[in-house]
C-alpha cells in the first residue's frame, strides 16, 4: 500500500488521516504560533540552483564519508521521541529501516522502546540523544547505557534550557493523554490507531512508558513528569567538557546556529554539531538551518562536522544544505510520517524516496558524488537573500562533476 505514495506530503496526509488529532498535531506543530516550522519551507524555497548542461552523470553515488566510516548516504534519522507511539514499537521500525537504507538512527531520550531493545532489534549505527535534565544522573546513567551497547555517538540537544509553550498539547489533551469527551471522541474516530498501538501497549505491559527514565522517573505518557526530570536550565559549557571527557565515542551538539556558539564547541571538544532550530519547535523566529548554515561552516567547517537539520521534505531540500556546506542531513518528520503510515515499510520507502530524489537533483546539478557539492550550485543571489552572507565561496568558479573547481572560460 505504502508504495502508491509518492512523496513525504503523501505520508504526511497518510499520517493525519490515521493518528488521532492531537497526536498529528504533536508531530507537525511547532511553537506558540507556529511561525518557526512556516519559515523553515520559506527557507528552502529561496535558495535556488544553477544547473549546468552536457556532463556526464551516468555513474552517481550517494556514498558519503562520516567520522572515517562510509556510509550508503548523506541521511541520519533525528530522534523524535513520539516515534513509539506513531506505530506499535515504532523507534525499532525506524532503526530497522534506517538499517536497511545505511543511515544511522539517533535514539530519542523520550523513546517509549528502551535504547537495548533497539540494538537487539536493528543492526542500524546508533546515536544516543541526551537532554540535561535538573536530576544530572538521568543522562549520566544514559550515557553509561549508550557506551555498553555500543552506539557509535551521543547528541547533546542544547538548545532547549525550558520547555517551549506547545499550546495545541493543552487543546488536544493527547500529549499527555489526559480522558477528555473530546481527547475520547478523537481516539475513536481512529480506531485502527487504538487497536494496532495503544491496545498492543497495554496488552504487553500497561501504558507506554519513557523508557529512559530511572523507575521514579518513568511516567507513562498519561502523566507530566515530576519536575526533577525536566529539562535543565542551568547548563553551561563547563558541563559539557565534563561530558565529553567522559564520552569515548563521537560527541556531538545539537540545536547551534550562532558562529561564536560552533567555535566554543570546538574548543570543548565537540567532533560534530547540528545546525538545527529544533525544527521549528522550540523557539519561533529562530533562524533557520539553511540561513544559518554559512556562517558556521565558514567558521568551523575546517575544524569539525557540520550537520544540519529542519525543513526537509525533498531532496532537493537535502541537495541545498549539503551544498551550502552540511556533511549530512537529519531529517525527522518525514521518517516519521513513513512510520506512522506502514511501520518499518512505510519508514524505508520515505528514507528511499529522499535519496532517489537526491540523485535525481546531483544529476542536474552535473554531480556524482555528493562531496562535490558546494555553495557553487546555489545562485548567489539567492543565497545572500536567505542568509545575507555572500562568501568567496558562494561565487567559486563551479566545480566539475569530480568536485575539482574548473577555470574561468
Amino acid at each position: 500500500m505504502t508504495r502508491s505514495l509518492l512523496n513525504v506530503d503523501d505520508y504526511q496526509r497518510g499520517a493525519k488521516a490515521r493518528l488521532p488529532w492531537g497526536l498529528f498535531e504533536f508531530v507537525a506543530g511547532g511553537t506558540e504560533d507556529q511561525c518557526g516550522v512556516e519559515e523553515l519551507r520559506r527557507a528552502m524555497e529561496t535558495l535556488r540552483f544553477v544547473p549546468p548542461v552536457l556532463v556526464d552523470v551516468s555513474d552517481r553515488s550517494l556514498a558519503t564519508e562520516l567520522f572515517g566510516v562510509k556510509r550508503g548516504g548523506p541521511l541520519i534519522v533525528a530522534p523524535t521521541g513520539s516515534a513509539g507511539l506513531m506505530w506499535h514499537k515504532g523507534e525499532i521500525a525506524l532503526a530497522q529501516a534506517c538499517a536497511a537504507v545505511d543511515a544511522p538512527f539517533c535514539v530519542s531520550t523520550d523513546s517509549i522502546t528502551a535504547l537495548e531493545d533497539i540494538a537487539a532489534a536493528s543492526t542500524a549505527r546508533l546515536w544516543m540523544q541526551i537532554y540535561r535534565h535538573h536530576d544530572r544522573s538521568i543522562a549520566d546513567q544514559l550515557i553509561e547505557r549508550a557506551a555498553r551497547v555500543g552506539a557509535e555517538a551521543i547528541v547533546i540537544t542544547v538548545d532547549m534550557p525550558v520547555l517551549p509553550k506547545r499550546e495545541y498539547n493543552a487543546r488536544s489533551g493527547l500529549v499527555p493523554l489526559q480522558l477528555r469527551v473530546r481527547t475520547v471522541v478523537d481516539m475513536a474516530l481512529h480506531a485502527r490507531w487504538v487497536f494496532n498501538v495503544l491496545c498492543r501497549y497495554l496488552v504487553d505491559g500497561g501504558m507506554p512508558c519513557f523508557a529512559h527514565y530511572p523507575g521514579e522517573y518513568r511516567t507513562p505518557i498519561t502523566r507530566l513528569r515530576k519536575p526533577q526530570a525536566r529539562v535543565a536550565d542551568n547548563v553551561t559549557w563547563d558541563e559539557i567538557a565534563s561530558i565529553r571527557r567522559r564520552w569515548p565515542g563521537k560527541f556531538i551538539l545539537k540545536g547551534i546556529v550562532r558562529p561564536e556558539d560552533a567555535l566554543l564547541a570546538a574548543e570543548h571538544g565537540a567532533d560534530a554539531i547540528v545546525v538545527s532550530n529544533h525544527g521549528g519547535r522550540n523557539l519561533d523566529f529562530a533562524v533557520t538551518a539553511a540561513s544559518a548554515l554559512p556562517r558556521v561552516v565558514d567558521a568551523v567547517g575546517s575544524r569539525l562536522t557540520v550537520l544540519a537539520d529542519g525543513g526537509v521534505r525533498r531532496g532537493s531540500d537535502v541537495v541545498k544544505l549539503l551544498a551550502l556546506g552540511a556533511k549530512g542531513v537529519m531529517v525527522g518528520r518525514a521518517p516519521l510520517y513513513g512510520v506512522a503510515v506502514g511501520g518499518r515499510a512505510g519508514a524505508e520507502h520515505v528514507l528511499e524516496i529522499l535519496n532517489d530524489e537526491t540523485l535525481r537533483t546531483m544529476a542536474y546539478l552535473g554531480k556524482t558524488r555528493v562531496a562535490a557539492l558546494s555553495r557553487a550550485d546555489l545562485d548567489p543571489l539567492s543565497v545572500a537573500a536567505l542568509t545575507g552572507w555572500a562568501s568567496s565561496v558562494a561565487t567559486a568558479p563551479p566545480a566539475s562533476a569530480d568536485g575539482r573547481a574548473q577555470p574561468p572560460r
